[in-house]
């Protein structure tokens, strides 16, 4: 399988296509990355070098892979943080120019808006942009809690607020979606919950919840979920290995009192976790 990541990257450490690319490939899928930016690291550490590329340098660099003939051969898109809303436009120019090629492909949007105890950390217009445009046009989305409260315009605390918040999404466009980071009143203090939604039903995974604040690890949720996606057609397996691919990651992570995700080290997390979960069908 090919997947055409089109995602931020840093030199240093993990985030976006430097978080997204690794896992992908080692479970044996071509990666065709494609750069929003070009950073030092991450820009959590408060100070970085590099440049964001703007909509054009994009779109250059999905043109010439065009022009090798072989976007036929694309079997999804993946994309995630957007710098800016001309970033936006040449990913949905990339999507229609994959789909055009082979109308099978699937676009698994990821949509970086911000996260609990942080806030929106996008551009304005950005939120807009991605509840407008991207998520109704995207197939598979992979929204944190925060985010899907976002872009269903509501706020939810219950699981039935959550599921209800999905189908909200869901009616946009998009068939699947994987909410991270979810907590609501029933989820233990020492727990998070994953929920995949898919055809009118709703999976959910409840992993320990780990000490440690680590950037990335939503990338690398977003690529593997893709991966076992693409490789069963089935939310509630590809919910299940992704969580457990995760939790080793950040488990090791952890472990190693790292502020880098492992993502080299724990490779072996993806193709053999060393942990499973249950996954439960909940009915809100």
């Amino acid at each position: 399988m090919n997947v055409l990541s089109v995602q931020s990257h840093v030199a240093y450490g993990h985030a976006g296509n430097a978080s997204a690319a690794f896992p992908l490939q080692r479970l044996g899928i071509e990666v065709w990355p494609v750069h929003t930016v070009q950073f030092s690291n991450h820009t959590g550490y408060g100070a970085w070098t590099g440049r964001v590329f703007d909509g054009q340098a994009v779109e250059e660099v999905v043109q010439g892979i065009e022009d090798r003939g072989v976007l036929g051969g694309c079997d999804a898109v993946l994309s995630g943080y957007l710098g800016s809303a001309d970033i936006g436009h040449a990913v949905l120019g990339a999507v229609a120019k994959v789909r055009a090629a082979n109308p099978d492909a699937v676009w698994c949007c990821d949509p970086v808006i911000g996260d609990v105890g942080r806030g929106v950390f996008v551009r304005p217009g950005i939120p807009e942009f991605l509840r407008e445009v991207a998520v109704p046009a995207a197939d598979i989305v992979t929204p944190n809690h925060f985010e899907l409260d976002l872009l269903a315009e509501r706020e939810t605390h219950t699981l039935a607020e959550v599921t209800e918040a999905v189908a909200a999404v869901q009616a946009m466009g998009p068939r699947v979606v994987l909410t991270t980071s979810l907590v609501t009143e029933d989820t233990p203090d020492d727990a998070v919950d994953l929920l995949a939604s898919e055809g009118g039903r709703h999976f959910r995974v409840r992993t320990p919840r780990l000490d440690l604040s680590v950037n990335g690890a939503g990338d690398a949720i977003a690529a593997l979920f893709l991966a076992h996606w693409l490789d069963t057609r089935s939310a509630e397996a590809a919910l299940g290995r992704a969580a457990a691919s995760v939790f080793g990651l950040l488990r090791m992570t952890a472990e190693a009192g790292s502020r880098e995700i492992l993502l080299v080290a724990a490779q072996d997390e993806y193709v053999s976790p060393t942990r499973t979960f249950d996954v439960t069908e909940v009915h809100p």
